[in-house]
């Protein structure tokens, strides 16, 4: 990697389109282009697939964990498979690919009742003895606004389009912003900083698997039909926040009002009727299927999304997420970043076919 300029342009290949307010449908926070060169990675990751290799011995590392009296896995819920309408024909941001609405039906799965912590994370790291991709390259994405004016003096360069993005060096899970902070004082925050290639290592070690974008879908909406987030078409139901998102001008001035100015505890905000937390808002996850905007309108059972591709889907938004600018937190919107992708917005959670 070209590391003595940080010339990020050239690392991630990051693009961007910040649109005007009368544009809003298609603009983005940037953090769908927040991508390594393939050729980049080490060879060592090159040649091992994160699922296979973590999940040689899982069930003794992890009792051994479990032996130590900590809790290594959030707890789940069982999602009853059925049919629901997935994407919507009334798309918010068209060029996502959120339509059309088609019917599709999920097998029943459990799926965790929160994002991964920080917590789950550093005993999977300690257990695995695990090296994060923004480990191994040494740098991953955070927002501007979040970063000590000591961070922001090292970085020489941004991308013009998006220049609330910037690269850190250091930043990662253990450093959320930088090498002068820290995710001890976050344990119960959700993990940031890990790539799709990570999160398949954590739920593989953990005998569980990313969630298919139907099944994540299907989870989000709740039972609830056509309805744009996971408790119905208000924003504010009540006057009350049901998301960690953005309010005020972006990316000039987060109010908080939601009570943070980036990542909340998990289960901070209601549950939806799956008793499911943080489907919206608080970070991006990630879903184990390749990107596509071109969907079929015939009925589908257990879609996985097409074959290969070179884009994971993610879903939910984030705590960056604003109508104005980016208006993917609804249970139709996706996104999408490679697999080597990482930034100070981005998690996950896992699913599995049985009780963990």
């Amino acid at each position: 990697m070209v590391r003595s300029s940080l010339a990020f342009l050239f690392v991630f290949g990051c693009v961007c389109l910040c649109e005007s307010a009368a544009q809003q449908a298609g603009s983005s926070c940037g953090c769908d282009k927040l991508s390594r060169a393939a050729a980049e990675r080490p060879a060592e990751e090159k040649t091992e697939a994160a699922a296979h290799k973590y999940s040689q011995g899982a069930n003794e590392r992890l009792y051994e964990a479990r032996g130590n009296g900590k809790t290594i896995q959030s707890q789940m819920v069982l999602i009853p498979g059925g049919e629901f309408l997935m994407g919507t024909d009334d798309p918010g941001i068209p060029a996502d690919g959120e339509g059309p609405q088609r019917l599709v039906y999920v097998d029943s799965f459990y799926m965790d009742i929160h994002e991964v912590t920080n917590r789950h994370f550093q005993n999977f790291v300690e257990a695995r003895e695990y090296k994060t991709q923004a480990e191994i390259f040494k740098d991953s994405f955070v927002f501007e606004g979040l970063l000590s004016d000591s961070v922001k003096d090292q970085i020489a360069q941004a991308v013009a389009a998006a220049p609330w993005w910037l690269p850190v060096k250091g930043a990662d899970w253990k450093h959320p912003e930088g090498p002068d902070s820290t995710s001890a004082d976050r344990l119960d925050h959700p993990v940031l900083h890990v790539s799709w290639e990570d999160a398949v290592a954590y739920c593989s070690w953990a005998n569980k698997r990313l969630p298919t974008e139907a099944e994540w879908e299907y989870a989000c909406r709740g039972g609830l039909k056509d309805r744009l987030y996971p408790w119905g078409n208000k924003l504010y139901p009540k006057g009350e926040h049901y998301a960690n998102l953005w309010q005020g001008d972006f990316p000039n001035n987060n109010s908080g009002d939601d009570g943070y100015n980036k990542t909340s505890p998990v289960m901070s905000f209601p549950a939806n009727s799956f008793g499911l937390y943080d489907m919206v808002g608080n970070v991006w996850e990630w879903t184990s299927d390749w990107w596509t905007v071109i969907h079929t309108t015939d009925h589908q059972q257990n879609p996985t999304g097409p074959p290969s591709g070179t884009d994971k889907v993610k879903k939910g938004g984030s705590y960056m997420c604003h109508k104005s600018y980016c208006y993917r937190y609804r249970c139709a919107a996706r996104s999408q970043n490679t697999p080597d992708s990482s930034a100070s917005n981005l998690g996950f959670r896992c699913v599995s076919k049985e009780q963990q």
